[in-house]
């Protein structure tokens, strides 16, 4: 486990966490693993799957009836992050509300954090 003991790596709002559970139950996945990848404008994204298993090295945070896992890699990155699920007029979708990012590109869709000369992968 990284980070703090007793310390959950990233929190799910209600909103976030209700979607989440929507989309396990609804083709069987055990639950959406969050990981980075180099990529982007700003030099990293964010990649989101759904997984039917658990990675032994991904951190497991269950809230809600939603469980999302950490890549091993991303956990450093994601530390203290706040998922959200956010639906404007446009668009609906799961925002990262991350204390690590020191730059975001326009679009939203790149990051780039402060130590990023370390190699991450989801």
């Amino acid at each position: 486990m990284f980070g703090i003991p007793g310390k959950q790596a990233v929190t799910i709002t209600p909103k976030a966490a209700g979607q989440i559970a929507k989309l396990m139950a609804k083709d069987g996945h055990t639950g959406l693993r969050i990981g980075v990848k180099k990529g982007g404008c700003a030099g990293m994204e964010y990649t989101m799957e759904y997984v039917t298993e658990t990675n032994p090295l991904d951190e497991v945070v269950e809230q809600d009836g939603a469980r999302v896992m950490i890549a091993p890699m991303a956990q450093m990155f994601l530390f203290g992050t706040e998922i959200d699920y956010e639906v404007s007029l446009l668009e609906a979708g799961f925002k990262f509300n991350n204390p690590n990012v020191t730059e975001a590109c326009g679009c939203g869709e790149s990051i780039k954090f402060k130590d990023q000369d370390t190699a991450a992968a989801s």
